[in-house]
């Protein structure tokens, strides 16, 4: 091949590289266009719909202030609140399962099946039960129990390392399993303790609802996804490096034990908050980082799709929740429930065909 020849072949390939950048952009773009449209569409939906129409007329004079007095208390007062709770406790989930699945690279890795939602279970239950508490109380045991879940788990994962330091992912979710299992447990011997009421209000709990959110619970759960939202977000900058392997990002000037540190506390929090306000919803963090990064292709920029994706699966698995029967409001951990179980079987179907070729 001549000088020419491979001179000319430099603007090819970069044309070909730089086309191929601007595809994926496009496609990161659209993703995020549809799924927030497709959010606000549930949103609106959400107050709109129930017992008492709000026409789409007086929704928006409503949500400002200046709607008739009937609509407006049925809105800002009555569906605002949940409406708002659970945009928030999707977009939590859906975040922290996407950096999960991403820090530990396996797909099983969400933190309702590695045992972080069963820790904040336990402790919630704990301070249902044992302790009488209610609203601030429980949802304080169940970011506590969260975190000292999250905690045992890396501590457990650690142990046994080259060097004591490190974390593995099969590793992590097989302790993360066993843990939750043993957590779950105390909650079923917790129940079977409680008296008839307050062990129909847990199990309530226990699905994931938010039949009985209130501006009382709403507003420490948006404020704290507010914060921990930009975090997550400024943590994951460290994923594509993280992902090459620990001797290659040490070697690229990353801090490798501190960054992956603090993409598990930030996931935790995340979980603990939505956690707190809602139960433990099922299966959202688990589907929403695998849908987000089909729509908008794999890698750091699917992060805000995946809260998104989190977001539009809690608002209309809760808006089916609400009308599917009649006058009877199910919990929306039901409906995720049916959505995520065979997704589930069909990931575990899927991995152990990839493993037996």
């Amino acid at each position: 091949m001549t000088g020419t020849e491979r001179t000319g072949a430099r603007p090819d390939g970069a044309a070909a590289l730089q086309e191929a950048r601007a595809r994926s952009r496009r496609r990161v773009g659209v993703a995020g266009a549809v799924l927030a449209a497709a959010v606000v569409v549930a949103f609106l939906a959400t107050i709109s719909l129930g017992d008492y129409p709000i026409a789409p007329g007086e929704l928006l004079p409503s949500l400002v202030g200046s709607g008739p007095a009937r609509v407006e208390f049925v809105v800002t007062r009555l569906r605002l609140p949940r409406a708002l709770a659970g945009l928030a406790v999707g977009a939590a989930l859906g975040l922290a399962g996407a950096l999960f699945q991403r820090l530990l690279r396996n797909p099983l890795a969400s933190p309702d099946v590695i045992g972080v939602g069963a820790g904040a279970s336990a402790a919630a239950v704990t301070a249902f039960t044992v302790f009488g508490l209610s609203g601030a109380g429980v949802s304080a045991a169940a970011v506590l129990g969260a975190a000292g879940t999250a905690t045992a788990i890396v501590l457990l994962a650690r142990r046994g390392r080259a060097g004591g330091s490190g974390l593995h992912g099969v590793r992590f979710v097989l302790i993360g399993v066993g843990l939750g299992s043993a957590l779950l447990a105390v909650v079923s011997w917790l129940m079977t303790t409680a008296s008839l009421t307050t062990a129909q209000q847990t199990l309530l709990w226990l699905t994931g609802s938010l039949n009985n959110v209130t501006w009382a619970a709403t507003t420490p759960l948006l404020v704290a996804v507010a914060v921990l939202l930009p975090a997550a977000f400024v943590a994951a900058r460290a994923l594509p490096r993280l992902e090459l392997g620990d001797e290659t990002a040490a070697a690229l000037g990353l801090p490798v034990e501190r960054a992956r540190l603090a993409l598990l506390a930030v996931g935790v929090l995340l979980v603990a908050a939505a956690v707190a306000v809602a139960g433990p919803v099922s299966f959202v963090a688990l589907v929403a980082g695998p849908v987000a990064a089909r729509l908008a292709g794999p890698g750091r920029s699917s992060l805000p799709h995946a809260a998104l994706v989190g977001a539009l699966l809690l608002l209309a698995a809760d808006l089916v929740a609400r009308h599917l029967i009649g006058d009877v409001p199910l919990p929306v951990g039901v409906v995720t429930g049916v959505v995520g179980a065979p997704y589930l079987l069909w990931l575990l179907a899927r991995s152990r065909t990839r493993g037996a070729t």
